[in-house]
């Protein structure tokens, strides 16, 4: 193999780690819920729409985000959706960035309250993960920017793509979703012990403990269930009951699970587990309800 193969051949592997730390089934398997619940709550009346800017926000925001985030990171140990992640060329960190902006501009048709809402999440995504910032470093800050960036926003960009106006009452589910997030996002930190500690981050795991992480979980789940009970009432009453029905079933499994965790690497496929199961029941659950409501 000569230089240039040898060159090629590099730039080949650069490119393959960068899609595969876009993470891609990871955004639309974990994170998709609160858009979905969004549509849902709006009723859909416009589903081209929707489900052009539920591929934007999915593949280019929060894509973009999580190469930002691991860029930053590099990681060696496991993380959300990949058990080894491969490391990551300079250029990938203005490509990540070259992402977002191009699901801004795609985002414009959707209005002024959608973009803003889409400007935050960028501008969280960054300083949770920027280490001149580093919000990922701190346990309530961190909170705060995952909540909002992929639990309360993802819920107004669905329920606004979806053809509904602006109300601030939606803001109610919206942050409910974000407490669902995250009541499972302490729990990734809990296999990441050895690593933040290693980077010196603070993360909520590292200052408070595996014992917290699972108290954490039950009060967020809760809380969060009870504010996107409240939403279907308002908006889709006719699945008041069932909701919470099917987030109880799955929040006692989840916490049966949870509650034996160690805080050792090997508890990866443990975590991601419970987070897949529990998130594609959210959304199995969401899609079933917007076909019956459709038909």
């Amino acid at each position: 193999m000569d230089n240039k193969e040898i060159h090629q051949a590099g730039r080949m592997r650069e490119y393959l780690s960068f899609c595969i730390h876009l993470r891609w089934h990871y955004q639309v398997g974990i994170l998709s819920g609160g858009f979905l619940l969004g549509g849902l709550l709006s009723g859909v009346d416009a589903p081209g729409d929707f489900f052009y800017h539920f591929l934007v926000i999915h593949l280019l925001l929060f894509g973009g985000a999580t190469v930002y985030n691991s860029y930053w990171d590099r990681d060696e140990g496991p993380i959300g959706g990949l058990r080894h992640p491969p490391p990551l060329a300079h250029w990938t960190r203005p490509a990540s960035i070259l992402l977002q902006f191009t699901g801004l501009i795609l985002s414009i048709p959707a209005g002024p309250v959608y973009l803003l809402f889409y400007l935050i999440s960028m501008l969280l995504f960054w300083l949770y993960s920027h280490p001149v910032y580093r919000w990922k470093g701190h346990p309530v800050l961190s909170l705060i920017a995952i909540g909002v960036s992929t639990g309360t926003n993802p819920l107004v960009f669905g329920f606004l793509s979806a053809g509904s106006s602006w109300d601030p009452v939606i803001l109610i589910p919206a942050v409910g979703v974000a407490f669902v997030m995250l009541s499972l996002y302490p729990v990734s930190q809990v296999y990441q012990l050895s690593e933040d500690e290693r980077r010196g981050d603070r993360t909520f795991a590292v200052a408070f403990g595996r014992r917290a992480v699972y108290h954490f979980f039950l009060l967020s789940y809760v809380t969060g269930i009870i504010l996107v009970t409240f939403g279907f009432y308002i908006f889709q009453p006719w699945l008041v009951a069932v909701f919470p029905a099917v987030a109880v079933l799955a929040g006692s499994a989840a916490a049966l699970l949870l509650r034996s965790l160690k805080g050792d690497p090997d508890e990866y496929r443990t975590v991601m587990r419970v987070k897949y199961t529990m998130s594609l029941m959210f959304v199995l659950f969401l899609v079933m309800a917007m076909v019956i409501h459709h038909y």
